[in-house]
């Protein structure tokens, strides 16, 4: 890995984590694009991982590739419950209830958390069936337009941010927990409260699935003379839209409040541009805006992470100092 501009090397796996005799299992209940990467990843890291998958075809391709995986939902979560296993839900939001609900009967005191796109839908939804889980909440923003076993790919989320919920009731030792996790498949941990993550990924990674929707069905309306001159703008502009659609609307419509602001402030400045174009033949304040802020993103990429300093979690106002670092761009390191 390369060394940070403030000079803070980030931690290998080895270096953030003791021996895997030591470490607790991890139980993933899912093994689709992020489910079975985060599988091969934890295994390649030398960490003790099981799964569950309803497909009996998922599961003997994970079998088959010498992954330690069963179609037997409560046979794993009985052995989650011996081992202490930390539990990941890795499904779409809309199916996780009945996994919450046996979780609750079968294995009550492992810490829970997920690799889901939203945040307060799934806190909610624990709180109401699992009211007494220790779950810290997670989202890797990494992924394909690909799904399902075959697409899983260990080095997925490598450099990739993962966002850990920081809740100011976040107990502490179980935040380091989930946060190792995500260090130890070589992500960078992002610090943040429910509501703000999914205002976040409503603005960079949900209403841009709309856009590439639309952008994919006004390119292909008129005739095939349009796809057949498409280059990069198109492929890039709507790379996101190959995604399987069931995966696209749950973790969309998951997110309703937030995309809603968040699309209609898309929208606004679409039809502001229309208005100008019309009515001055100019677009130049979206199209200034737009290169501004792909500026600024671009800029804060080259910059490399910025480490969270001076906080020791379970401090004394721990969660709120690392939630202020993350809004300013800074990332924890371990």
């Amino acid at each position: 890995m390369t060394e940070d501009k403030q000079g803070s090397q980030p931690q290998t796996a080895q270096e953030s984590q003791t021996t895997a005799t030591t470490r607790r299992p991890v139980c993933i209940l899912g093994l689709g694009l992020i489910g079975g990467s985060f599988m091969q990843a934890l295994a390649a890291a030398g960490r003790d991982v099981f799964g569950y998958n309803r497909s009996e075809a998922t599961v003997d391709a994970a079998s088959n590739s010498g992954y330690d995986a069963s179609s037997d939902l409560v046979a794993t979560l009985q052995r989650a419950a011996a081992d202490d296993a930390i539990i990941v839900l890795a499904t779409p939001v809309t199916t996780i209830e009945p996994l919450l609900s046996a979780i609750a009967e079968t294995a009550p005191r492992c810490l829970l958390t997920d690799v889901i796109s939203v945040k307060q839908a799934v806190a909610e939804k624990v709180s109401r069936i699992h009211p007494h889980a220790r779950y810290v909440g997670g989202h890797p923003m990494a992924g394909t337009s690909r799904s399902g076993w075959d697409a899983c790919d260990p080095t997925l989320f490598t450099d990739a941010m993962w966002m850990v919920t920081t809740s100011d009731d976040t107990d502490a030792d179980d935040w380091t927990a989930v946060a190792e996790l995500a260090l130890e498949v070589s992500a960078v941990v992002v610090p943040a409260a429910p509501d703000a993550h999914d205002r976040a990924v409503a603005a960079i990674s949900h209403v841009p699935h709309l856009l590439a929707a639309d952008t994919a069905a006004v390119g292909a309306g008129e005739s095939n003379l349009a796809l057949r001159l498409a280059a990069g703008s198109f492929r890039d502009g709507t790379r996101v839209a190959a995604t399987e659609p069931t995966l696209q609307r749950a973790m969309i419509e998951a997110n309703d409040i937030a995309v809603l602001n968040a699309l209609s402030e898309a929208i606004d400045r679409l039809v502001q541009a229309r208005d100008e174009l019309r009515d001055s033949g100019s677009v130049a304040a979206l199209i200034d805006d737009g290169h501004r802020a792909r500026m600024a993103y671009e800029e804060m990429a080259a910059r490399g992470r910025e480490p969270i300093v001076g906080v020791s979690v379970g401090a004394p106002g721990w969660a709120s100092d690392m939630r202020k670092q993350a809004h300013a761009g800074r990332v924890w390191l371990g």
